[in-house]
C-alpha cells in the first residue's frame, strides 16, 4: 500500500505561490496530486509491478473529483483521525494557506480515498487531461 498526502507545511509555505487566490491554490494542490499519480502510473507501467493499493486522506479533494480519478471513498480509520487531531495546528495552517484565508478545517469532513493502481491506470488519460487542464488554468490566471 502507498499512502499519499498533499504535502507538509513547508511545502505549502514555500512552494505555493502566495499571489494565487484560494481557488487557484486548491487547483494547484490537486494538480500536484495528479502529477504524482501520473508518475506512479508510469512507474508501474514500466516496471510491471504487482498491483498496489493507493490510499490518501484529504480535506481538499471532494468525493466527485476523487471518484472521477478512480478512487472510492472509504471510512477514515480511527488512527488517522487521531493523527489529524494531534496535528490540528499544522492542518489548520496548511488548510488556511490552501484556501488563502484563515479557515478552521472540520476534521469530521475529512475523507479517505482508496484505489487499486490498475484502476488509476485505466483512468490515465482522464487524469492526464485533468492535470493539463488544471496546469493551463493555473498558468493563465497567474499571468492575468
Amino acid at each position: 500500500m502507498i499512502k499519499i498526502h498533499g504535502g507538509s507545511l513547508f511545502d505549502y509555505v514555500f512552494v505555493i505561490d502566495q499571489k494565487m487566490n484560494g481557488k487557484q491554490r486548491v487547483n494547484f494542490i490537486i494538480q500536484q496530486y495528479l502529477e504524482g499519480l501520473l508518475n506512479l502510473i508510469e512507474e508501474n507501467e514500466n516496471n510491471k509491478t504487482e498491483n498496489i493499493k493507493i490510499r490518501g486522506t484529504s480535506y481538499i479533494i471532494n468525493d466527485r473529483t476523487a471518484q472521477r480519478i478512480g478512487f472510492t471513498v472509504i471510512k477514515t480509520d480511527y488512527i488517522q483521525k487521531v493523527i489529524l487531531l494531534y496535528n490540528y495546528f499544522n492542518v489548520l495552517l496548511t488548510y488556511s494557506i490552501a484556501k488563502g484565508k484563515l479557515l478552521f478545517p472540520k476534521l469530521s469532513q475529512t475523507k479517505t480515498f482508496e484505489a487499486e493502481l490498475h484502476e488509476l491506470v485505466a483512468r490515465k488519460d482522464f487524469i492526464r487531461n485533468l492535470n493539463e487542464k488544471l496546469k493551463n488554468t493555473i498558468t493563465n490566471k497567474i499571468r492575468n
